[in-house]
């Protein structure tokens, strides 16, 4: 008689798997599954079967590309699919990793056997960065298993399938959090501008190769290729797995008047800059200014960025070429500098970059307006005159004179000329506004150009001198 044995809550066993596979696969396979809980390998296992369609699933049978295809195509591009399905079939269940060698009976036509897609479920939604580059080796490549090592146009290639799958199911399941992409740039070349962002933190060999340890090492560091086939494998694949909430990738957006807008991002850009916020930056993005909505005026604009808190400048120049910067302050009228080390310059083209506080000084953020003895405009990083970003008072001029960088930021020129010409300009407010100062005991009276910004926007457009407005100094200087 067998003794009885008792099992711990967590000591589930795997459901058996010697039916599928011989004892070798079945260890490494087993291994994988034990990265998901208990209630989580009834999910994984049954993705084989839905696949086939409910056709069974019986010893022998494989996955073809055209099942892949009726599942995953439906949020991915059919290039994207082709490399998940090469990446599946050349995985050797024995070695538990794509065969680099090409070894016949796991590459090519024959299709993907359980316990390559279990493996590749494994290491996908629970792999580490050293298992999850081979994979990425293997869908990179033009061929399954064919090389050892893959050039960064072909990682490039990769990533712009991968984040085109993204977009799609961001679009498709309705996770846009209030953006609307047909009131936004282009996609197609915000695909290839993230693509290219990803790829340049990539570090090849001399040859301009990348191993796998280089793409380890690249995984490691650029979480985004992580979550993003996360995404990916997730949603084409159906695989709802408990505790694992679907990643948040687009900030929300709220009170946006998008059919009067044509914004300056498109969802990749945005997909890149929203991370690149301080943590605890999630409030809803709102729109305080825009030249499209509120015209060329820079006494209009101010009145935007006041008393918003954090705010993204977003400007686009007569070459096209689209940069900003973030805020972490709210912004306030004065001679001094303001701000802090959380505040960044970036570009969106014709590249995506940003361009963080070296420490050298803090010339973070500055706004002056109608003073006669410092300069009169907005400006982020370097020094008077030569800014890493300056926005004239004299609405419609700017500068961007990194010469070879800003010392602030240590960011490069980010216009198309260091003297530009403003298109246009958008302002979004980015983080919960501070709180309003009313009731303040011994506080000096405010003028009504303070406590209501836009009267200094009417008066502008009526023609009134604002005489007071250049004598009035922050309350510290006032007689």
């Amino acid at each position: 008689m067998q003794p009885e044995v008792f099992l711990q809550p967590w000591e589930s066993p795997l459901p058996p798997l010697q039916n599928i596979m011989g004892n070798a696969e079945s260890v490494v396979v087993q291994k994988r599954l034990a990265r998901f809980r208990p209630e989580e390998r009834p999910v994984v296992e049954g993705v084989f079967d839905k696949l086939q369609g409910g056709a069974g699933g019986a010893a022998g049978k494989t996955i073809t590309l055209e099942m892949l295809q009726s599942s995953v195509g439906s949020v991915a591009p059919g290039s994207m699919v082709r490399r998940v399905y090469r990446c599946m079939s050349s995985i050797d269940p024995g070695l538990a990793a794509p065969a680099a060698t090409g070894k016949a009976g796991y590459a090519g036509p024959s299709g993907v056997s359980r316990e390559q897609l279990i493996v590749f479920l494994a290491d996908t939604l629970r792999g580490t960065a050293e298992e999850r580059a081979p994979l990425i080796m293997a869908m990179s490549q033009h061929a399954a298993g064919a090389a050892a090592v893959v050039t960064c146009e072909q990682v490039v290639e990769f990533l712009q399938d991968l984040v085109s799958a993204v977009v799609q199911i961001l679009v498709h399941r309705g996770r846009l959090q209030g953006w609307k992409p047909e009131r936004m740039g282009d996609i197609s070349l915000g695909v290839k501008l993230l693509a290219e962002q990803m790829c340049s933190e990539l570090k090849p060999s001399d040859e301009g190769d990348c191993d796998v340890s280089c793409l380890e090492d690249w995984i490691f560091r650029v979480q985004q290729v992580s979550q993003y086939l996360e995404l990916l494998v997730a949603e084409g694949l159906s695989v709802s797995l408990s505790n694992r909430p679907a990643p948040t990738l687009l900030p929300p957006c709220r009170e946006t008047p998008w059919n009067e807008l044509k914004c300056l991002l498109d969802i990749p850009s945005l997909m890149f800059l929203a991370p690149q916020l301080p943590d605890g930056y999630s409030a809803p993005w709102r729109l305080v200014f825009s030249t499209r909505l509120h015209g060329e005026s820079f006494t209009r604009m101010v009145a935007g960025l006041m008393k918003q808190g954090p705010t993204l400048l977003l400007i686009r120049d007569t070459k096209g070429q689209v940069f900003g910067g973030f805020a972490s302050h709210t912004w306030e009228v004065k001679p001094q500098f303001q701000g802090d080390s959380r505040c960044f310059l970036f570009t969106v083209s014709p590249k995506l970059r940003v361009y963080t506080a070296t420490g050298y000084n803090q010339h973070f953020m500055y706004l002056n307006q109608n003073q006669q003895t410092m300069p009169n405009g907005l400006g982020m990083g370097g020094q008077h005159g030569y800014f890493g970003l300056w926005l004239d008072s004299d609405f419609g001029r700017g500068h961007s004179r990194a010469r070879p960088k800003c010392t602030t930021y240590g960011s490069p020129q980010l216009s198309g000329d260091e003297d530009f010409t403003l298109d246009s300009i958008e302002v979004w407010a980015v983080g919960k506004p501070p709180e309003p100062e009313e009731g303040e005991e011994g506080g000096a009276k405010k003028s009504i150009l303070d406590v209501d910004p836009e009267a200094q926007a009417l008066m502008e457009i009526t023609g009134k001198t604002m005489h007071s407005q250049g004598l009035r100094e922050p309350e510290d200087d006032q007689e």
